[in-house]
């Protein structure tokens, strides 16, 4: 390129990039507007300008320009540093495939940026720019940070940024950005934290972030500020810090708003602190190494899963949500660790089918807690009510562990036919399945009582007067109520009439007293 054919703002920069000083050329008159060929820069990047002087360091530093036409650095590589401040890009720039020392664009605007598979050996900085075009990273490789924090992109209807396995290695500043149109970095490797604090992310009815499967070495977060309408995909995704929503807000009404299937988080994962949910959210098969909290977050699904917790672990679970989840929660299967609740915010529609927990922070009454495993579906599941006996043994409240699982007898007796649920009335009222064995001792009493005061008013005639024992009520009745003849009275007298009934009736009273107490002490001892 000939530097007669250079306007004096190019020239300006021509002969400052040896040196790298910065070229400001926002105070031109308004006639005669700032501009500067995309081709002479390119020129510049590629080695046509003047040789460096000895320790010189050469640098690209432009202030306040229109870059007219296209900037095409395709493939190239670029050893100075790019560094644009407030300039206007009337087309898309072009690196795709390149390798380029440090770019930096602050306060720009761009129609769009292709940077696919560009390779940078410091930072890549976009803040305060506005993109109306797509932010293309594809398969990138950023030594060091990538900072889109107060920029806007919009492109709706489409992916706004694909940055689909991109590699940094540093931080991912995405404070205040700003995106319309899909936001893609599915397969992205960061080894800083991944900071979306206060963005706004918009694409309706579509995906506002597709993180699949993102690995992070530090925090993922995004609180407070932070705004999504559309879904939020971070399935997959591999935290080795925490990951944080507190604060935010996600809408994606009739829909599932954040979808974080089989994550594995080492320490947090935090949906509290006045998040707040239109939509479901979705854990199924997440790994958190300390705390999953809901406390005080919102969520909002009506006629729809609000949050589903299939197959998580966690070492504690918080569920103080701000009020009752609107929408089921689907618990199933999922290991909570420490268990945090709070009756006043209780979903109304809870389900627990091999849910396990290690302890429960508040255990309550077993009442309450009744109330609580019964608001999921009515089909009767044993392991709830066997997981709940657990944790009361825990505490060591056995009385109301048994409570628990005499209720589970109850509501297992609901499905039984009519014949065995015959037997079962007679099980639970003379020993509670063997959970309230007492109960026996006092249907033996009351029965030997009424016996005992009736034969000692009607004594029974002996069979064979001269070879009969005295007879004694007592013995006599405790004779006729238990199965084995122990004393030789029952078969010595002989009632007639009314006492010969009740001689019957006591007869099989001792045989169904008996009978009940061997099934019940025996469910008792084998399925506790």
């Amino acid at each position: 390129m000939r530097l007669d054919e250079l306007n004096a703002d190019e020239r300006q920069l021509w002969n400052s990039f040896a040196q790298g000083s910065s070229v400001d050329i926002r105070g031109v008159p308004p006639e005669a507007e700032p501009a500067v060929r995309a081709e002479v820069i390119a020129a510049l990047l590629l080695g046509a300008g003047t040789d460096p002087a000895p320790g010189g360091r050469p640098a690209l530093r432009l202030t306040g320009a229109r870059i007219m036409g296209r900037l095409d650095l395709q493939f190239a590589e670029i050893a100075a540093p790019i560094l644009l401040d407030e300039c206007h890009f009337d087309e898309v720039p072009c690196l795709r495939g390149a390798r380029i020392r440090e770019l930096a664009l602050t306060g720009c605007s761009l129609p769009g940026l292709a940077a696919d598979t560009v390779q940078i050996d410091g930072r890549l900085v976009l803040s305060h720019c506005h993109l109306t075009g797509p932010l293309v990273l594809t398969r990138s490789q950023i030594h060091s940070d990538l900072d889109l924090r107060d920029t806007v992109i919009t492109a709706p209807g489409t992916e706004a940024i694909s940055a689909v396995r991109l590699i940094a290695g540093g931080d991912v500043l995405c404070t205040n950005l700003a995106v319309q149109g899909a936001f893609r970095c599915s397969g992205a490797s960061i080894a800083g934290e991944f900071d979306l604090e206060g963005a706004s992310l918009r694409n309706p009815d579509g995906h506002a972030l597709d993180a699949y499967h993102v690995q992070i070495t530090e925090d993922f977060t995004f609180h407070p500020g932070f705004n999504a309408d559309g879904r939020i995909i971070i399935s997959g995704a591999t935290v080795m810090a925490a990951i944080g929503f507190c604060g935010a807000r996600l809408h994606n009404a009739g829909d599932v708003a954040l979808e974080a299937n089989d994550v594995t988080v080492v320490r947090n994962f935090d949906l509290g602190q006045d998040l707040r949910v239109d939509g479901g959210i979705r854990l199924d098969g997440s790994n958190i190494g300390t705390q999953l909290s809901l406390c005080d977050a919102t969520l909002t699904n009506p006629g729809g899963t609000a949050l589903s917790l299939r197959l998580v672990q966690a070492r504690e679970t918080d569920l103080r949500t701000r009020r009752p989840i609107d929408g089921i929660v689907d618990a199933s299967n999922a290991q909570l660790g420490t268990l945090y609740d709070d009756p006043d915010t209780w979903p109304a529609d809870l389900r627990l089918a091999e849910t396990a927990y290690d302890s429960l922070a508040s255990p309550l009454t077993v009442a309450k807690r009744l109330g609580w495993l019964r608001r999921g579906t009515h089909a009767y599941l044993p392991q709830p009510y066997e997981q709940l006996a657990a944790a009361y043994r825990r505490l060591g409240h056995e009385d109301e562990a048994r409570t628990v699982l005499l209720a589970k007898q109850r509501h297992r007796r609901t499905i039984l036919p009519l014949h065995t649920r015959v037997w079962g009335y007679l099980q639970d009222a003379t020993v509670g399945y063997g959970y309230r064995p007492l109960r026996a001792g006092l249907w033996l009493t009351a029965l030997l009582a009424c016996g005992a005061l009736f034969f000692h008013a009607y004594p029974p005639a002996a069979l064979e007067a001269e070879k009969a024992p005295p007879f004694n009520a007592l013995v006599y009745t405790l004779d006729l109520l238990l199965p084995i003849s122990a004393f030789g009275q029952d078969s010595a007298f002989a009632p007639r009439g009314t006492a010969q009934w009740l001689a019957y009736t006591l007869i099989a009273a001792g045989w169904i007293l008996a009978t009940t107490v061997a099934a019940g002490i025996s469910r008792a001892i084998n399925r506790q």
